[in-house]
C-alpha cells in the first residue's frame, strides 16, 4: 500500500539526480522547496501563469518598519493559502536582523495536511535600507 500522502516532484533550483536523470525531491523537502519558490517570485515573472507568486517583492523598497513587517506577512499568508493547498499556514512572524540592515527574516509556521505534521521555515528577505535606496 503506498502510504505517501504528500509526493514528488522535481528539485528546484532545477539540477541532475544521481542517477543523470532530472533530480527528484520527495515529502516534507518538496513541501519546502515549493514554499521557497512561492515566496521567491513575484507576480508577473511568470509569463504563462502571471498571477503565481507573492507580492512580497513590492516591499524591496519600503521602510523597514512594523507596518511593512505586518503587509509581508499578510503577503506571504495569502499567497501560500492560495498556490500551496498541502499546508495550512498557522502563523507569519517577520523579523529584522538587529545587525544587517534591510535585512527581514519570514518565519512561515504551517501544519501540514496529510499528516498533521507542524513544520516551519524562514525565508530570508532582503530590502534596501533607505539611506542607500537615495544613492541610486
Amino acid at each position: 500500500m503506498n502510504t505517501d500522502f504528500i509526493g514528488r516532484g522535481w528539485g528546484f533550483p532545477l539540477r541532475v539526480g544521481a542517477t543523470g536523470g532530472i533530480g527528484m525531491v520527495e515529502r516534507e523537502q518538496e513541501i519546502q522547496e515549493a514554499i521557497r519558490l512561492i515566496l521567491g517570485t513575484a507576480p508577473g515573472e511568470r509569463p504563462m501563469r502571471p498571477e503565481f507568486g507573492c507580492g512580497i517583492h513590492d516591499f524591496v523598497f519600503a521602510a523597514a518598519d512594523h507596518a511593512t513587517a505586518g503587509d509581508i506577512a499578510r503577503e506571504v499568508r495569502v499567497a501560500l493559502d492560495r498556490w500551496e493547498p498541502r499546508i495550512e499556514v498557522t502563523d507569519v512572524v517577520v523579523a529584522f536582523d538587529a545587525v544587517e540592515a534591510g535585512t527581514l527574516y519570514i518565519e512561515v509556521r504551517y501544519t501540514i495536511r496529510a499528516t498533521n505534521d507542524q513544520r516551519n521555515l524562514v525565508f530570508p528577505f532582503y530590502t534596501i535600507p533607505s539611506e542607500e535606496a537615495g544613492a541610486y
